[in-house]
């Protein structure tokens, strides 16, 4: 089986023994999100990129990870609530001529939130946080430059 390919900006606040989450830290995890994003587009290792994005603990980590990995697909795994948040990411693939697609995790606010209650307490989102993108988050639309957008039910 071929390796998984997922940037995941949550991943770059692990330490040893769990994740840590300042506002400093969050900023140089993002910075290495987008680093090791470019430096695939870049290498000509990344043959298409996916954003999948969602409430936080809706179920977009799961469903990446049940996917059959794709030679030269890379999955950015993040919440990314509005087109805003997600154009960084768009811009940077298209100016590689790499294609970019969106999978929305549709779920409701009340499942996400109880998902998010059952996760080890370093990994738990503070329910604030997901009220925020629930309010923010603009569905994903071919207009905003994406290739494709697929809708899954959460």
């Amino acid at each position: 089986m071929r390796a998984r390919r997922v940037i995941d900006p949550d991943a770059f606040l692990e330490t040893e023994g769990r994740r840590v989450w300042t506002l400093e830290r969050n900023a140089e995890a993002w910075h290495q999100a987008f680093t090791v994003l470019r430096g695939g587009l870049e290498a000509g290792t990344v043959e298409r990129v996916v954003v999948v994005c969602v409430l936080q603990g809706a179920g977009k980590s799961t469903w990446v990870a049940q996917r059959e990995p794709e030679a030269g697909t890379v999955h950015f795994d993040a919440a990314l609530p509005g087109a805003r948040h997600r154009a960084p990411i768009i811009a940077l693939a298209r100016s590689c001529n790499i294609p970019v697609a969106a999978v929305w995790i549709r779920a409701p606010l009340a499942l996400a939130l109880e998902r998010n209650r059952q996760r080890p307490a370093d990994r738990r989102v503070p329910e604030a946080s997901i009220h925020s993108v629930d309010r923010l988050f603009e569905p994903p639309t071919t207009d905003e430059g994406f290739a494709a957008v697929r809708i899954v039910e959460g």
